[in-house]
């Protein structure tokens, strides 16, 4: 595959723009430890590099990631925010190639668990930054949690990470059951990672795929797989997307390739953000250390 280019591109995502509205993936899992959160950084990464303005927002609530994945450290996070001690543009940090990072509260058990009405209004929130961007892509935390369920179910595309271990693959069909029962949605992406070498890279889609073909009537799209790659955990040590310090590898080819077909994909989506979901008000926490 030739490299990434460096200069903006004309492309789908750019035409959406002009018409007020961002692009939203969420990138989520059945389980964690599957490698959401680096898949994120990495195509957060190359949609700045294709030329759109691109939001990631760590919706890993509690626990967060994103900036050491993008080398970042922010001085406020969602937490502040939310808490009332610092501005959303306050709390915005930039990354590679102008990545623009809204990074979650590391250990902040209360954010895990938020109430509807708090998750509304964070919704809100992210839909009211996200007017800025031409793509947003929101790494939710693991599993069918409320807050991961409603990131997913308003995003435009759902790109969901699996692995070979049977536990990944058992959540994994779990989180695409409830995405088609409660949200309706049709069709979500699987990117197999953690591949083994030797394997066919389609083994574990056809798995979940027959799972989901005999039970559900959602559409599960080959993403691409990732192969078992000690590169990947190195490069995300040092804050580095193996985009940038390895663009020739196959990792790096796999989600080059996923991240141009979200940008190319024409799906008619609404015009109204259903993110929206509660007028922007002032949302207060309690304060760190404070009984949820």
């Amino acid at each position: 595959m030739a490299g990434l280019a460096l200069a903006p591109q004309r492309t789908p995502i750019a035409r959406r723009d002009r018409e007020g509205r961002a692009l939203t993936i969420a990138v989520t899992s059945g389980k964690g430890g599957v490698g959401k959160t680096t898949v994120t950084a990495n195509l957060a990464t190359v949609f700045a590099r294709l030329g759109h303005r691109t939001l990631v927002v760590d919706a890993d609530l509690g626990l967060a990631g994103l900036d050491v994945a993008l080398g970042l450290t922010p001085r406020f996070d969602l937490g502040d925010v939310l808490d009332g001690r610092a501005r959303v543009e306050d709390a915005l940090v930039t990354g590679p190639f102008g990545v623009t990072l809204l990074p979650a509260a590391p250990g902040r058990a209360e954010l895990a668990a938020l109430g509807t009405t708090a998750r509304a209004m964070l919704l809100a929130l992210v839909d009211e930054i996200a007017r800025r961007f031409d793509v947003v892509l929101i790494d939710t935390g693991a599993g069918i949690g409320a807050t991961v369920l409603d990131f997913a179910a308003t995003a435009d595309e759902v790109v969901l990470v699996v692995t070979p271990d049977p536990l990944a693959l058992r959540d994994a069909y779990a989180m695409a059951k409830v995405l088609e029962r409660r949200s309706g949605r049709a069709s979500v992406d699987v990117l197999t990672n953690h591949l083994t070498a030797g394997t066919d890279e389609l083994t574990v889609h056809r798995k979940l795929e027959s799972l989901a073909g005999r039970f559900l009537g959602l559409e599960l799209r080959h993403a691409g797989a990732i192969r078992h790659d000690l590169a990947i955990a190195e490069s995300c040590a040092h804050g580095v997307p193996l985009v940038l310090s390895e663009p020739s590898s196959s990792t790096a080819r796999v989600l080059t390739s996923l991240a141009r077909e979200l940008d190319a994909r024409r799906t008619e989506h609404p015009t109204t953000n259903e993110l929206a979901l509660a007028p922007t008000l002032s949302l207060v926490l309690p304060p760190r250390g404070a009984r949820p």
